[in-house]
């Protein structure tokens, strides 16, 4: 059975994680993805955290979203370079980029320019602002993001202040994002026959999934502030709890798993007890509720009360560690992460995070050294043996 996107080849200029996040997802779904990088690669191969996988030039962050994608290095300041690049657009179904806006303009291969040479083209560019705007030239990274967003003003407790999400959940949205455009506009071009060009905005991807929060505000002015662990529902027994060393997400939000939680702590009288007949009195009583639970889960370790919680049908989970989630059965049983070859032994990636029923995603070919797949990329481009050898002795590739 294809992939969905199999025969759909992709230009893919894309550096850092937003975009290459984005067109990974296009990968693991059959698009033949050509990573054109700098020579010597992107600065992303070069991690913090292991200098052992970062001196190849892999960076296990770069690692996880540059599987099943071919490479070739250029040097976009040499015309040699754009000449080729205007070659392999002609034959491609998408060019994506997240440079700043106007970079590859001045390069001369942008949209206008590409277009020109192929009208079914599909470019996407992904940047932190968009291609207009007042803020469309500075620089943006993820913490920039969160912090202009809003996302760092509901983010941690009242005390500390505004916190940053521990994970780059802005590149990830304009990632995701950037892949659902694109296939957007694969599937308007199946009954236009035509390409375009798409301004993916980091910023407004995150507001769009914010849309619940600036609804909220856009009509009835109320502003979220820090609510630390606690649900925005507000539910007291939709928050965090102490098991002994270890903690306790409970995600307690109706009447009927209210009643589950009661049950489960031996605590059925409670329930007629007039301070927690209800949610406001709930919330009222908050400090009295809290203490009567974790007295409650001092008795057990939390893999007893993960077990019986969830036997008595009130929604808990235990915090785990990346360690530990990979290792949740759950996960295991759906074969979330997958296993490659390399060159560097066997790496055990994240492929997408959906299943479909015929032709779904796969990690089928490991991340690679920049130009690993320079020669054939030309070749097929129609660029001859000598033509290819000229390029590598100049230096072009």
């Amino acid at each position: 059975m294809s992939k969905p996107f199999e025969g759909v080849r992709v230009l893919d200029f894309t550096q850092v994680f937003a975009g290459p996040f984005g067109t990974f997802q296009l990968a693991l779904l059959g698009a033949d993805v050509i990573k054109v990088e700098r020579p010597g690669g992107e600065e992303m191969r070069n991690g913090p955290l292991s200098k052992e996988w970062s001196d190849r030039g892999m960076a296990p962050g770069w690692l996880a979203i540059n599987a099943n994608k071919r490479n070739i290095a250029l040097d976009l300041k040499d015309p040699e370079s754009i000449e080729i690049v205007k070659r392999l657009a002609a034959k491609a179904d998408i060019v994506t980029e997240n440079f700043r806006p106007g970079v590859m303009e001045r390069l001369g291969i942008g949209y206008e320019a590409l277009s020109a040479i192929n009208p079914s083209l599909i470019y996407c560019a992904v940047s932190g602002f968009g291609q207009n705007g007042p803020e469309r030239n500075t620089p943006s990274y993820d913490g920039r993001i969160q912090a202009v967003s809003g996302i760092m003003s509901i983010t941690g407790h009242e005390g500390t202040g505004p916190t940053r999400a521990g994970f780059a959940v802005c590149d990830a949205i304009g990632g995701m994002t950037s892949a659902f455009a694109i296939a957007s506009a694969l599937f308007q071009r199946t009954h236009t026959g035509k390409g375009q060009c798409i301004d993916v905005s980091m910023l407004d991807s995150t507001l769009a999934f914010l849309s619940p929060l600036v609804s909220e505000h856009t009509t009835t002015g109320h502003v979220h502030g820090q609510y630390g662990n606690q649900a925005i529902s507000r539910r007291p027994t939709a928050n965090l709890f102490k098991v002994g060393d270890d903690n306790l997400l409970l995600a307690v939000n109706t009447q009927k798993q209210f009643e589950a939680l009661m049950h489960a702590i031996g605590q059925p009288e409670l329930l007629e007890d007039p301070r927690f007949a209800d949610w406001h009195g709930r919330t009222e009583h908050e400090g009295a509720l809290r203490e009567i639970i974790e007295t409650a889960f001092a008795t057990a370790d939390i893999t007893t009360w993960e077990a019986r919680l969830a036997e008595a049908g009130a929604p808990a989970s235990q915090v785990r560690t990346i360690a530990e989630a990979v290792k949740h059965p759950q996960l295991e049983h759906r074969d979330v992460l997958q296993s490659v070859d390399s060159p560097f032994g066997e790496l055990n990636l994240i492929g997408s995070g959906f299943r479909l029923a015929h032709g779904g995603g796969s990690i089928d070919r490991p991340p690679v050294s920049p130009g690993e797949h320079a020669e054939e990329v030309l070749a097929e481009a129609g660029y001859s043996k000598d033509e290819i050898q000229d390029f590598r002795t100049a230096g072009v590739i």
